[in-house]
């Protein structure tokens, strides 16, 4: 079955080096939410045990199952919903032992640094995409290291440390922002040699980069 795709509003700003936190009195959060605070939410979910799958920032029935778990042993009524009482309880339980933001910042940074915003925020986009769709792995870590497929992560640029604008494009792109109208593939004209790249359907060009199907 084709995953479902994702609509959410633009949320800009800088996170910084810790994990994204759910803010106090946030709106509930349900199946078909896509946002950095569901991210949070399944990461939280994941150090306490309830959630076994890779985080995605996409509130499916994984996540939903994984809240109705959280819910009855809490003792809270069990809707699969995350609504306020769920996510201040489950902030107070657990920390994220993985920060993924960083990961999707750090693969942005090394890919597109010195590129727009907007430019910036297409390679997250992609990341997003791809784990959106049914050719590549299930959540954003495994889409990031998946092997051989972007080249910041064969030659070692992915451990240099993320600008503000880098951390700006992740949250935006978690948000839903997606430039490039679901592109998969990206590539730089100027030093890309593979045909293969060459050959797919171009969705956008933004600063340097050709993004495509």
């Amino acid at each position: 079955m084709k995953k479902s795709s994702v609509i959410a509003a633009l949320i800009g700003g800088f996170l910084g080096l810790t994990a994204m936190a759910m803010p106090a009195g946030a709106a509930a959060l349900e199946k078909g939410t896509q946002s950095e605070h569901v991210l949070d939410l399944q990461l939280r979910l994941s150090t306490l045990g309830y959630f076994q799958a890779g985080a995605t920032g996409y509130y499916g029935s994984i996540t939903y199952e994984a809240v109705k778990k959280f819910q009855k042993q809490s003792g809270l009524p069990v809707s699969g919903t995350a609504d306020s009482k769920t996510l201040s309880l489950l902030k107070q339980s657990a920390a994220p032992k993985q920060n993924v933001l960083e990961q999707l910042a750090r693969l942005i940074h090394a890919e597109a640094r010195g590129e727009s915003l907007q430019g910036q925020i297409a390679v997250g986009a992609v990341v997003l995409n791809r784990v959106q769709s049914n050719a590549f792995p299930d959540s954003i870590t495994e889409v990031i290291f998946q092997p051989v497929q972007f080249s910041a992560i064969l030659d070692g640029q992915y451990n240099l440390t993320p600008g503000p604008s880098a951390y700006q494009a992740a949250r935006a792109a978690l948000n839903g922002s997606d430039p490039t109208n679901g592109a998969l593939f990206y590539y730089n004209p100027k030093i890309a040699t593979s045909a293969w790249s060459k050959s797919r359907p171009i969705k956008v060009r933004i600063d340097q980069h050709v993004f495509t199907l």
